[in-house]
């Protein structure tokens, strides 16, 4: 099964000048717990909830501090055509939740998280996948 297949398409971007207090309403609003910053039409990062309280709201930082203070720039991401259990298989090495997707053009197709791949294998990668990416936090 593909990437493409159990992504969500529905992706949020923002730009790096957005500020901790926004990030967290469109979150809210969207349900989510991601966001990617999209700087001039580039991906140049992603800003996850934890990223907000742990290293914003914990640290003490203002809530009208940019995103781009405390965004992971060094961003990981998936194609759109790769198979499923390689990728699930990669996110448990990096320990990574989420990751954008994106097309062979390198554009910003969707998003992959452990749910999307929760519901649509097996029990034994999905379980393999959620105890790697859980030791890690």
């Amino acid at each position: 099964m593909k990437i493409s297949e159990i992504m969500s398409r529905e992706v949020r971007t923002v730009t790096p000048s957005t500020t901790l207090r926004e990030a967290a309403e469109i979150m809210r609003q969207a349900d989510i717990g991601a966001l990617v910053i999209n700087d001039n039409d580039r991906m140049s990062g992603v800003i996850t909830d934890r990223d907000i309280v742990i290293r914003g709201v914990a640290d003490g930082l203002d809530l009208s501090t940019h995103i781009n203070a405390l965004m992971s720039d060094d961003v990981c991401f998936c194609y759109d055509d790769e198979e499923v259990d390689h990728v699930a298989k990669n996110m448990a090495q990096i320990e990574k939740r989420r990751l954008p997707v994106v097309n062979r053009d390198k554009r910003l197709v969707g998003i992959i998280s452990l749910a999307n791949i929760a519901t649509c294998n097996t029990d034994k990668l999905s379980a393999n996948l959620l105890r790697s990416v859980a030791q890690a936090h």
